[in-house]
């Protein structure tokens, strides 16, 4: 398969995932984590699949296209490891839906970051909450969800929070 199909297909995955995940969560109250803005193509997504929730990102540094900024207050710059600690004061069990999009471009230091922050992640989330994530994660507190019609396995993943044992 060509690097462009591959990468079409990754796209109607993530997209695939990401409304099915919308559904899941439409009656759980609770506000958005983007992690991993980009140039801004999911968050902009989201935004108009869920245009009455807060929508906070996760980013490194801003270079997203301009109409896919998000406000400054909805905006966590910094090491994701960090900021992630951080928002755990004001966003611990709060989160409903949260995507884990944060690609290094290397398969291997994607997947070894995703392992950290997934961690980071499930406390935020409520329970019943959904992480959609392109890497495969194994973190207390989540199962894997079955994925939508259409989306192949290994490609992209759902899980959703049952429980959390805090890190001591």
């Amino acid at each position: 398969m060509s690097r462009l199909d591959s990468f079409i297909r990754r796209l109607e995955a993530q997209r695939t995932c990401l409304n099915y995940a919308v559904r899941l969560v439409h009656d759980l109250e609770g506000d958005v984590l983007e992690l991993g803005l980009g140039n801004g193509r999911t968050y902009d997504h989201l935004r108009e699949l869920l245009p009455d929730r807060r929508i906070h990102v996760c980013e490194r540094r801003v270079a997203a296209h301009p109409d896919c900024v998000p406000p400054v207050e909805l905006l966590l710059l910094g090491d994701m490891r960090e900021t992630l600690r951080a928002a755990r004061s004001w966003l611990s069990d709060r989160v409903a839906l949260a995507h884990l999009d944060h690609a290094t471009g290397e398969v291997a230091a994607s997947k070894a970051l995703a392992d950290e922050l997934a961690p980071l992640i499930v406390p935020l989330l409520r329970l019943g909450g959904v992480l959609v994530s392109e890497p495969r994660l194994n973190v207390d507190g989540l199962i894997p969800l079955s994925l939508p019609k259409g989306v192949q396995l290994k490609r992209y993943n759902l899980y959703r929070r049952v429980s959390f044992r805090s890190p001591p």
